[in-house]
């Protein structure tokens, strides 16, 4: 849910509609749930790497505005400290992601993951399928309301794609 995905270099109408989505869902679960934000991070370099020569669109750039979490999904954490953990991924999947829900898993078994955010076609999937890798017998679920894709047709087939994974869709 970062700015260039809103609002930004690739932002579009269905990510702004999501937003407010969001934050309720994010506000429902602060005291329930590890929260986990991924951000989308590349460095000035990006155009001559093999993503932005297919996607010459240089976007969240690591310490831009577009680079940041959209503040207002940041706001219900205050100022405290207790803010959601913020993983730096250089590709589309999160193995690190994967890594820090391992670490939480040894903790207190997890028994349900639910993803939400932006692209739905390229992140939302990418790390859905990456996490039912390492945790094949945990549900995994997407809530199609909080998320959406670079268009909607996008969306729409990897929503497809994931539910034949056994990835769970919802729409709360």
């Amino acid at each position: 849910m970062q700015n260039d995905f809103i609002s930004g270099a690739l932002g579009t109408g269905e990510a702004k509609a999501i937003v407010r989505n969001v934050k309720e869902k994010i506000m429902k679960s602060i005291g329930n749930r590890a929260i986990f934000f991924t951000m989308d991070t590349h460095g000035s370099d990006y155009l001559d790497t093999i993503e932005g020569k297919k996607l010459p669109v240089p976007h969240c750039i690591e310490d831009t505005d577009g680079w940041q979490i959209a503040p207002e999904l940041l706001a219900p954490f205050g100022d405290e400290g207790q803010g959601p953990v913020k993983i730096i991924k250089r590709t589309f999947g999160s193995a690190e992601l994967a890594g820090e829900l391992k670490k939480c898993d040894e903790k207190e078994k997890i028994e349900q993951i639910e993803l939400i955010g932006l692209c739905t076609d390229i992140c939302v999937i990418s790390n859905a399928l990456v996490l039912k890798a390492f945790f094949p017998e945990v549900e995994i679920s997407v809530d199609a309301s909080c998320c959406a894709g670079v268009t909607p047709e996008g969306h729409k087939n990897a929503l497809s794609a994931m539910k034949m994974c056994h990835i769970d869709i919802s729409s709360e």
